[in-house]
């Protein structure tokens, strides 16, 4: 059975797809012995964006030194062992399988959600499989999300919170930083990145609540590029580290984030500035400002075109993304930039496209393949042309958008497909 077949038979046991509550997933994890209760220490990180990426550069500092991790995240591109990560390996799809038949045999035909049930197999498989330490990414918010059923983290992370999901989470950033300070427990040391005043406020006041210690960006540490590097100023040292390779401008908070982390778990889990140097430089992340080498699409492009992929899906996602563009053009001021847009109609596509106003020369947009919740294309058209972008058009495929803005910008440009992960999931489908 794949694991389409089963995820479909899963959401008959509770059709909303999102309902934040932790009764059901304690329920099962009862059934199933608690393995919540046996994983290795567990880094728990909420936030809007950044989370995966400072993740991804979390763990590879802690391979860096010598040390074998589990992670959780969601969602998954194009496979869904993605999001199961079983010391340092991608999880047997056969193996998921089985734990995921076993969940549901668990659970008895209970309502439970699709990310619950997905969350019991993770709980199961980081719970029978040794690890050194368990990197955990919360799904939707933070203080009724499944993966707070874990009560006593080695560590709190937030990233930078910003408006996305209002329907879920409330409709300003105080409501939506107060679910995510939800992950924050008594005691325990908390990272905290560069927040907007009205959701540090929030944060903060959650901490001391709880007598959450906390390393705050911007107070006791600070992350920036210098020449060819970047400069972490913070908690006692000052270090002069690769660029990660993680590209865009936004991702030295994310690394400082990742550093910051690292630092705070030194007791126990000590890096020297090699494995923070090495995991940066060798940190993977796909669908983040990802250039694409190879596929189809690739393929049929003249030799000095380019194309780019990125997952980024809020308005503030836009935001660092289109000042990544505008480092582009400062480089080679002579390349063109083509931007291919699809999104899903959870969110307003105007408040995505308005940051990428004088950063691209022309905008095709398009349907996401499979997905029931796309925006139109050419609703996503008429919504780019709403806020002012050039040469704004819908086209009937990715492929097709590609192919028409090379023809009109020239074989010198740069394409970047964006708006959603599952637009990105699509595209990297085919192209590695």
């Amino acid at each position: 059975m794949d694991d389409a077949a089963i995820l479909a038979r899963l959401a008959e046991l509770h059709p909303r797809v999102v309902d934040l509550s932790l009764g059901r997933l304690e329920r099962l994890l009862a059934r199933l012995d608690n393995p919540q209760h046996r994983l290795p220490p567990v880094v728990h990180v909420a936030g809007t964006n950044g989370k995966g990426s400072t993740i991804a550069m979390l763990g590879a500092i802690q391979r860096a030194a010598g040390r074998t991790v589990h992670v959780y995240t969601s969602p998954h591109l194009v496979r869904l062992s993605e999001r199961y990560v079983v010391a340092d390996r991608e999880i047997d799809p056969d193996h998921l399988m089985e734990l995921l038949v076993r969940c549901e045999q668990a659970n008895r035909g209970d309502s439970i959600t699709q990310f619950e049930i997905m969350t019991a197999a993770a709980m199961l498989a980081f719970a029978e499989t040794p690890a050194d330490l368990l990197l955990l990414e919360v799904g939707l918010g933070g203080r009724f999300d499944a993966t707070n059923v874990v009560d006593r983290p080695a560590l709190s992370i937030i990233t930078p919170v910003s408006l996305d999901h209002q329907h879920f989470l409330g409709d300003t950033l105080a409501a939506i930083a107060f679910e995510k300070a939800g992950i924050l427990k008594p005691g325990v040391p908390a990272v905290i990145a560069a927040q907007h005043a009205d959701a540090l406020e929030v944060i903060m006041a959650r901490a001391a609540e709880c007598a959450a210690p906390t390393v705050l960006q911007g107070r006791d540490w600070s992350a920036e590029g210098v020449g060819d590097g970047l400069l972490y100023r913070g908690q006692g040292r000052c270090l002069r580290l690769p660029r990660p390779v993680l590209r865009g401008g936004h991702q030295f908070g994310n690394a400082g984030t990742a550093i910051a982390a690292a630092l705070l778990l030194g007791r126990q889990f000590p890096v020297n500035e090699g494995a923070l140097a090495q995991g940066l430089a060798s940190a993977v992340w796909p669908a983040r400002l990802q250039q694409l080498s190879r596929g189809p699409i690739c393929e049929a492009l003249p030799e000095r075109a380019e194309l780019w992929v990125d997952g980024g899906h809020n308005a503030d996602a836009g935001r660092v993304i289109a000042a990544e563009l505008a480092t582009w053009r400062r480089v080679r001021p002579a390349r063109s930039i083509g931007l291919v847009f699809g999104g899903l109609d959870t969110r307003s596509p105007e408040a995505y496209l308005a940051h990428f106003c004088g950063h691209a020369d022309a905008v095709r947009t398009v349907a996401i393949p499979g997905e029931t919740h796309s925006i139109p294309a050419e609703r996503g058209a008429e919504a780019g042309r709403s806020v002012g972008l050039a040469c704004c058009e819908a086209s009937p495929d990715v492929a097709g958008a590609v192919q028409s803005l090379v023809r009109e910008l020239g074989p010198d440009t740069a394409v970047l497909i964006c708006g959603s992960l599952y637009l990105a999931g699509s595209v990297l489908a085919s192209h590695g």
